[in-house]
């Protein structure tokens, strides 16, 4: 039998050439199917979820979490924008690449050719990093159970609550916050003047919280306000986790009254409660029980609108029965609100594109996220806090 001819210098080089540029293409191909892999167990295996929330996401916080932390700035909002870049310019390169590469010479040819490829390659890297890292920071927090059920909140939720228990807890909301708002300073124009540290506060907030609820433990980064906050506020977006860089985002140009409840809302983000209802009630429970009577206010004019709805609703919208009932004082109505008419004039001047058009786009972007997620109703999934707040007050109030 003949002796297989030798492989000389030159042939080992291609085939190791050509091996490297395979896995060069299935690394990120891996990245992704990792990424599907652990969706799809999630979603068929809720024990593993939960696993992974109790035992493995906070090491993200603790690790990359206080990395991010030391940025003055939003590390996850210019990651944002620098990958909407990166898009940009894939696109853009393709589209100039087919509409000239005719009028090229041959080698010039070759060369942006190549050029795009290595770019359009490392895009996909990217891509392939980005479905991890939502996967692991984002997509398998929404598998996990229930937040009724892992603290026993009303004995797993498995009680329903009528018509006598949403006015218990609408009437004590309106009077607490009745209460609170004429305690504050405030300027001619009746705006709040806040003179304490809310960053501060809203960590040590979600530090005493973790006392009742074990996954708030830990790690808490200063929460950021967003560059951008005026495209934010044309979305009518508070706050905003961005899974990537592990930080909570506060919109800048929001009422002084929203940003406590806002910045804890967003802080239980990266203890894993990532469904909104869940955030929504840990902001509230962090900031009810603050010494600070701002946090207090806050927590109450986030959800007196939930429930005042609510009610209305359970009372078949009785205008007289409803009249029988504690009323919401003018400063409170005042007070609840997003922005300023001043400054929405100011983000009206420099709105690049309409806030109608934007708002639009940013409900379906975020309503179709959520779905996809398994929340089912929605961006309504939001005011699911009320049926947590019943569960929670079982036995306080009734």
């Amino acid at each position: 039998m003949p002796a297989f001819p030798k492989i000389g210098k030159e042939s080992k080089k291609y085939l190791g050439d050509k091996a490297v540029k395979k896995w060069k293409r299935l690394v990120p191909s891996g990245l992704v199917l990792t990424a599907a892999f652990l969706n799809i167990i999630s979603r068929i295996w809720q024990e593993f979820s939960d696993f992974y929330v109790d035992n493995i996401f906070p090491l993200w916080v603790e690790t990359y979490g206080r990395i991010t932390g030391l940025f003055p700035f939003s590390v996850g909002e210019w990651m944002l924008y620098l990958g909407v870049l990166l898009v940009f310019f894939l696109v853009a390169g393709g589209v100039a690449l087919v509409c000239i590469s005719r009028r090229l010479p041959e080698d010039i040819k070759k060369r942006c050719q190549s050029c795009f490829k290595g770019y359009a390659l490392f895009c996909y890297y990217v891509f392939g990093i980005v479905c991890v890292i939502m996967t692991l920071n984002c997509f398998l927090l929404y598998q996990v159970s229930p937040i009724t059920e892992r603290y026993q909140i009303g004995e797993g939720s498995g009680r329903s609550y009528g018509l006598e228990e949403i006015t218990l807890l609408r009437d004590y909301v309106v009077e607490q916050a009745n209460a609170l708002a004429p305690v504050f300073d405030r300027d001619e124009r009746g705006y709040l003047i806040c003179k304490i540290d809310m960053k501060e506060e809203a960590r040590a907030q979600m530090g005493r919280l973790s006392e009742e609820f074990d996954n708030l433990k830990g790690y808490y980064p200063k929460p950021k306000g967003l560059a951008l906050s005026g495209f934010y506020s044309q979305q009518y977006i508070m706050g905003y986790y961005f899974p990537f860089s592990m930080e909570a985002n506060y919109n800048r140009q929001m009422y002084i009254t929203n940003m406590p409840v806002t910045m804890c809302h967003e802080l239980s983000h990266l203890k894993g409660f990532i469904l909104e209802d869940e955030a929504n009630f840990i902001g509230y429970l962090a900031c009810v029980s603050s010494e600070e009577a701002l946090f207090r206010y806050s927590a109450y004019l986030s959800v007196i609108g939930y429930l005042d709805r609510d009610f209305i609703k359970a009372i078949g919208e009785d205008e007289e029965v409803y009249h029988r009932h504690p009323q919401i004082s003018p400063l409170v109505a005042a007070d609840k609100k997003f922005l300023t008419n001043e400054t929405w004039e100011k983000v009206e001047e420099r709105a690049v594109l309409p806030t109608e058009t934007v708002k639009q786009a940013a409900d379906a972007f975020l309503d179709t996220t959520l779905t996809l997620n398994g929340v089912e109703d929605g961006v309504v999934s939001y005011s699911r806090v009320v049926n947590l707040l019943l569960c929670y007050y079982d036995g306080k109030l009734w």
